[in-house]
């Protein structure tokens, strides 16, 4: 069973349910898998099973049919921000090498980029359906270092993702989503697949950036539910206050992942949404909602993040490869049908180094409480060293974002010749701040060596476009 058995299964059984709203435009199940299939049928004629295509994720109904007909055709997608910069673009192409580039990107010189509309030009034609060992996806991490890896999903994790998160969420057909997040990542692109494979509807929005064409929809369109990042979240509420809280009898369900969001961030919201189930995952893009958290349901836990998905297992591993106890930090491993196949070009045995028996490394620090809640500490490679002392970045910028004037901060290792690392920070700020004052601050709230030696002002922090702080590019500044 794959997604697009189930959007094939809609189509038969509720041929006009509405499936996909792109702005005034409604597009039944029906409609959706005629246009998957017209979509396959032009992939067919020009490209052989296992080729690549890169596709340019805008949250378009096009897009939708070009993705999933690249699958029923046999391709293997590749979908990028249509912002993808030059450099990434040439990247991606060298290593994916693609058949075709479809859709619109702003860096694509020197590029053949096929529009969308040319999908649905030919003829629909019956094709067989995925098999579900076949790889669907080639997603592209960050690579805040060194180069980005492309990481290979199957039909069957695809699908072990979806029913899990469905599972936890309760999704069902009656749902109605408002798609704001970027489709070129794993969350966006779960969304997606998630709802269409319960027969639900997904109204297309391009951003969070416009209140009133946010609020328009969920107005319009009777809105059940949504996913964001905590930056999406920051700005919803800085635009529009608690206005969202108006939604509260209508609103079944939110999904959060991809960043770290504060214990009064998410208070603020169980306050203004009651009733609605609001959920917050762990995972990353080798494997996609790897834990979760219902806010209401688990208050007594919310500074965690949560506990194993269903189907999914967790364990802590020490640096020597061997399981931790409770409480004992380590890295966190995962195990599941969700964890991807590999990654594009690199051979089995060096993938399998990546793993501890069954359990894939995700490069992240932390520890499994006695409930078994994760608490995260830091990605690994963040975790600053100072004499032998791991100091976790997000417990310093924690402290610093209390502090009068700072609106954020990153906290990164900077050299030093005594100690190795000691803490530096940077902040963005809403108001001038001593940075002295700040220091001694911080100095009644933590030990002395998390304390930063340094503290810069600069005007943004690096980010993904799924909010996710990008320390990395700091520590080299």
């Amino acid at each position: 069973m794959t997604i697009e058995h189930l959007i094939q299964r809609h189509a038969a059984n509720s041929p006009e349910r509405i499936a996909l709203i792109e702005g005034d435009v409604e597009v039944s199940y029906a409609a959706l898998w005629s246009n998957i299939c017209r979509a396959a049928a032009w992939f067919a004629a020009r490209a052989g099973r296992g080729d690549r295509v890169v596709l340019s994720a805008s949250k378009s109904a096009g897009f939708v049919y070009a993705y999933f007909g690249a699958h029923l055709a046999g391709l293997i997608a590749v979908p990028i921000d249509s912002e993808t910069n030059a450099t990434r673009l040439r990247r991606i192409v060298d290593v994916a090498r693609p058949r075709f580039v479809i859709g619109e990107l702003r860096y694509g010189e020197g590029l053949t980029v096929v529009p969308f509309d040319q999908m649905v030009a030919e003829p629909a034609a019956d094709f067989a359906l995925p098999d579900e060992a076949d790889v669907a996806d080639l997603l592209f991490t960050t690579g805040t270092t060194g180069l980005p890896k492309g990481v290979t999903l199957t039909f069957a994790n695809q699908m072990a993702a979806a029913t899990s998160i469905n599972e936890f969420i309760g999704n069902s057909a009656d749902d109605v989503e408002l798609l704001a997040l970027p489709i070129s990542h794993s969350f966006g692109l779960g969304r997606l697949r998630c709802v269409l494979s319960k027969g639900g509807t997904v109204v297309l929005l391009g951003s969070f950036a416009s209140m009133k064409r946010f609020y328009a929809a969920m107005d319009a369109h009777g809105v059940t539910g949504f996913g964001m990042v905590p930056a999406s979240w920051a700005y919803l509420h800085k635009m529009s206050g608690e206005r969202i809280g108006e939604y509260a009898d209508r609103l079944r369900y939110v999904e959060i992942g991809s960043a770290f969001m504060s214990e009064a961030d998410k208070r603020l919201l169980m306050r203004l949404l009651p009733a609605t189930r609001i959920c917050m995952h762990y995972g990353l893009t080798e494997a996609s909602r790897s834990a979760f958290i219902s806010f209401h349901d688990e208050e007594a836990h919310l500074t965690t993040a949560g506990r194993p998905a269903p189907g999914v297992e967790i364990a802590v591993y020490d640096e020597q490869g061997q399981p931790v106890a409770r409480g004992a930090e380590g890295e966190v491993c995962v195990k599941g049908a969700h964890v991807c196949s590999g990654y594009w070009g690199c051979a089995v045995e060096d993938f399998r180094r990546d793993f501890n028996g069954e359990y894939f490394k995700t490069g992240d620090w932390g520890y499994l409480d006695a409930d078994g809640y994760l608490h995260l500490v830091s990605r690994k490679k963040e975790l600053i060293n100072v004499g032998g002392k791991k100091v976790s970045p997000i417990e310093v910028e924690e402290a610093l974002n209390e502090l009068e004037g700072i609106r954020e901060s990153a906290a990164v290792a900077m050299h030093d010749d005594v100690l190795g690392e000691v803490v530096k920070a940077y902040v963005v700020c809403d108001a001038p701040v001593d940075t002295d004052a700040a220091k001694r601050a911080l100095s009644r709230r933590l030990e002395n060596y998390k304390v930063p030696v340094a503290i810069e002002v600069i005007d943004a922090l690096p980010r993904t476009a799924n909010g996710k702080l990008q320390r990395l590019l700091l520590a080299d500044k």
